[in-house]
């Protein structure tokens, strides 16, 4: 075929392609413009034994062209991860009669549609599938617990920034049960429930949590301003909680306040599920966070320590996070792209001020704390792919990823800006106290950073350039190079300047701590990544191989399962007392199965156990103790 006749072919080709499928409608970029009218969302979710959410959404609209969104970029996920996959049965309807839609070919969560002539509301009918099970995602509705999160019963007109558009939502409950949110109600009939319209950003952040047994805990009882602990459980004896305990929750609320010196909510509310199978979770939002643990977080008291610095990482979302965020969250709508290159600010901070606030308030002990910390700094020394992965790039993963398991994840790397973040600000925080003499510190840092504009719900959004400028005017010093060193550099090792600066160390026992054996309760595991170099569940799957370890060089990988060490059947007691004699120069020998084929193989290790903890370092100031000290 010559040049012009392929050419000639070509452009035929691309015109019958052009008619059969004429080029779809532009989804309308979002203009900071008011929306016509409000838009009424009815939920109901009062199926229990199905779990599906059922919505009737009213929306006014002008004849023409319409495209509507599905929130894809969930602000506390950090990812372009809304759950599409659960919205099912979308029909629209005007003048009761049927309105077709298409679906984006390239932004798949906008869908166009055409509004007839003479309409002035759009109905739209849909459901939201809570997962059935685990593997499906979190599970958001049981017999007795349920959470709405407006964001995934949602839909909302392309065009508008989400501030500008106004909607009115209800909710039918199932009967007699009760609810709490930070969304203001307007009244309720019986199980119907009205809420007072509010702008989508807001309603967005404000989900709720429902159940037939809760209970509500003032935790500021006098305060200027309502915190509130609302607890729903499986059960009622869950709900029992002693004095002082809820003291603990209250002490952290004024904790809070004496750091950041300010509040930015007209009130606050902690959701709180303890429940074996509503799906665990913890979400910020500016007045309130979605928190869901196990049943036994106040009847197992003395054995649930590990986990409780959840609710102060959350509460400290109301400032770090929600009123001040990266600049480049400053996004218009939630199909919108956001900038998480500052996620080791906005969590990883947090996730030191978490640590901390959960010491100073009492929920978690001082040892807890420290033997806390050294989990920490172990597990984050142990990540081989810092090699080739900064921490600074994690910040990515989870839109990368969106939060799926991982073959290799110490050498792939997850979301370590939450951890290896917090150790960083360990390391501000200490060098801060040395070079003030101990007359300042990182607190000194969050009064500044955050009780700007006291009382205002609106975002301050701020720069790697304001955080470094709010260091020097507390304590001047190169903070630019030497947040970017720790930022972009690849060790060797995790940064635990801050921790020697502390005055502890990180060193390693043949025996665990309470915490590190509160952890392996708690996963039904034993953690084995010091040792041998992985992590093996009771029943012998094996878990987390740490990359170039003892077990990694024997070729084992985490779909593998322990059938027998030496000649007995597996048991994690037999497991332990292997690497005890290994010490003597016995090797280990271990049955594995992978798939259909069985294989043994031989472990050189002769270390023995070894769990971290932290210790003393002789003649130093002890500031670790001070940092987790109640302030006065």
């Amino acid at each position: 075929m010559t040049a012009s006749k392929f050419a000639s072919s070509v452009s035929a080709a691309a015109l019958a392609l052009a008619l059969a499928f004429p080029a779809h409608a532009d989804v309308p970029v979002p203009v900071d413009q008011p929306y016509p009218g409000t838009i009424v969302l009815n939920v109901d979710a009062t199926d229990l034994s199905q779990q599906v959410f059922r919505m009737h959404m009213t929306i006014p609209v002008k004849p023409g062209p319409l495209t509507l969104l599905y929130p894809q970029w969930l602000p506390a996920n950090h990812g372009p991860n809304g759950p599409i996959t659960q919205l099912a049965g979308l029909k629209f309807t005007a003048h009761g009669k049927p309105v077709e839609w298409k679906r984006d070919p390239v932004q798949v969560y906008a869908f166009h549609l055409t509004v007839p002539v003479g309409a002035t509301s759009l109905e739209a009918e849909y459901q939201y599938l809570s997962p059935l099970e685990p593997g499906q995602g979190r599970i958001t509705m049981t017999d007795d617990i349920l959470g709405v999160q407006w964001i995934s019963t949602t839909l909302y007109p392309a065009g508008y920034v989400a501030r500008g558009i106004n909607v009115q939502a209800n909710l039918k409950l199932p009967a007699g049960w009760q609810y709490a949110t930070a969304l203001e109600t307007d009244n309720r009939a019986g199980d119907d429930v009205h809420f007072k319209s509010s702008d989508l950003e807001t309603l967005m952040d404000s989900p709720l949590f429902a159940g037939r047994y809760s209970k509500r805990f003032d935790l500021d009882p006098g305060g200027k301003v309502p915190v509130r602990l609302n607890v729903f459980a499986d059960s009622p004896e869950s709900l029992e909680a002693k004095p002082e305990q809820i003291a603990a929750h209250r002490a952290l609320v004024q904790q809070a306040y004496k750091l950041y010196g300010s509040y930015h909510y007209d009130h606050y509310d902690f959701l709180f599920a303890l429940s074996d199978e509503f799906g665990g979770i913890g979400r910020e939002h500016h007045q309130s966070s979605e928190n869901g643990v196990k049943p036994g977080y106040f009847t197992d008291w003395a054995k649930s320590e590990t986990g409780r610095d959840l609710l102060p990482h959350e509460y400290t979302h109301s400032w770090n996070g929600k009123f001040r965020r990266p600049a480049g969250q400053n996004v218009p709508n939630f199909n919108t792209p956001m900038d998480n290159e500052l996620l080791w600010v906005y969590e990883g901070q947090t996730q030191y001020w978490g640590s901390v606030l959960a010491a100073r308030s009492g929920l978690v002990s001082a040892a807890g704390a420290r033997d806390a910390l050294a989990a920490s700094a172990a597990r984050y020394d142990s990540v081989a792919g810092r090699a080739w992965r900064a921490v600074q790039d994690t910040v990515y993963d989870p839109i990368l990823n969106a939060r799926r398991g991982l073959g290799w994840p110490n050498w792939q790397r997850s979301e370590d800006y939450y951890v290896e973040g917090m150790l960083i600000w360990l390391d501000v925080d200490t060098r801060i106290r040395e070079l003030s003499g101990d007359k300042r510190s990182l607190d000194d840092f969050a009064r500044a950073f955050y009780s700007v504009n006291n009382g205002s719900h609106l975002p301050a959004f701020y720069t790697f350039d304001d955080v470094v400028a709010t260091l020097n005017q507390v304590q001047p010093y190169d903070w630019a190079p030497f947040l970017r060193a720790k930022l972009d550099g690849h060790g060797p090792g995790a940064p635990l300047d801050g921790l020697a600066r502390a005055g502890w160390k990180l060193v390693y026992t043949d025996t665990p701590t309470d915490y590190l054996k509160g952890v392996d309760d708690r996963n039904k595991v034993l953690d084995l990544t010091y040792s041998l170099g992985f992590t093996v569940t009771q029943d012998g799957a094996v878990r987390n191989v740490v990359w170039d370890g003892p077990a990694f060089r024997a070729g084992l990988a985490a779909n593998t399962t322990v059938m027998a060490v030496g000649d007995r059947v597996y048991k994690p007691e037999l497991l332990k007392a292997a690497i005890k004699d290994a010490k003597d120069g016995k090797p280990i020998r271990l049955l594995v199965r992978k798939g259909n084929v069985l294989r043994t193989i031989s472990l050189d290790y002769r270390g023995g156990l070894r769990y971290p903890r932290l210790e003393r370092i002789e003649g130093t100031k002890d500031r670790l103790t001070t940092i987790f000290s109640a302030l006065k």
